[in-house]
């Protein structure tokens, strides 16, 4: 495996509730956005692993109304400070500003760059010079799942699995190699991988929901 390919929000940055709108979402806040304990850790692990960094992230807050493209330059940069505090650093940032049912005209539209849909994965790929089969997908929702089932990566998924996702992803290919509580626990798993002390394949049963 050559590269990690990195949901944003959920992974990287926490989520946070939005307590006017009663939904959980991506922070449209300076204020909101925090990176996720022991990512900066987690990135420059995987720096040291020698595998090239990507986030691929939908970000429909602009088209929806909820900030300004200049607010997600500001996470981008936070994001990026927060990490190299610990030495580590990411290569390729991709967003899909797109939505179907977009308040702004101009991000209306039905793309190939949005999640579940492959093409911000295969930007990524193309850039940092590797194939798609060389690829680990992590990310903390169904999309992450199916875009990275989709392009041949190998899957981990973040958050605690479900019979409803199982559900969801329909397809039992679609079901991820690993399923880590946070981005440092997945980085273990492909550092184990990567040292080649270990090859499992742990694909997760799909239990009773429990409340």
């Amino acid at each position: 495996m050559k590269a990690v390919l990195l949901d944003r929000d959920g992974v990287i940055n926490a989520l946070v509730h939005h307590q006017d709108a009663g939904v959980i979402d991506a922070p449209f806040t300076r204020s909101q956005f925090m990176l996720l304990p022991r990512v900066p850790a987690a990135v420059r692990l995987l720096n040291d692993l020698g595998l090239g960094i990507a986030i691929v992230s939908n970000q429909p807050g602009i088209a929806k109304g909820h900030l300004k493209p200049e607010m997600l330059k500001t996470f981008e940069r936070m994001m990026i400070a927060g990490i190299r505090k610990e030495g580590g650093h990411v290569d390729r940032v991709y967003y899909c500003l797109h939505h179907p049912e977009a308040k702004l005209a101009k991000f209306r539209q039905c793309c190939r760059c949005r999640k579940p849909e492959i093409g911000l994965l295969e930007q990524a790929a193309a850039d940092l010079q590797v194939s798609l089969s060389e690829c680990y997908m992590i990310g903390d929702g169904i999309p992450d799942l199916l875009a990275g089932s989709r392009a041949g990566c190998r899957n981990i998924f973040i958050g605690r699995w479900k019979c409803e996702i199982c559900q969801f992803t329909e397809a039992p290919h679609v079901r991820p190699a690993f399923v880590a509580k946070d981005l440092w626990e997945a980085v273990q798993f492909i550092r184990t991988e990567t040292n080649g002390t270990r090859k499992v394949a742990l694909t997760p049963s799909c239990l009773p929901a429990q409340t």
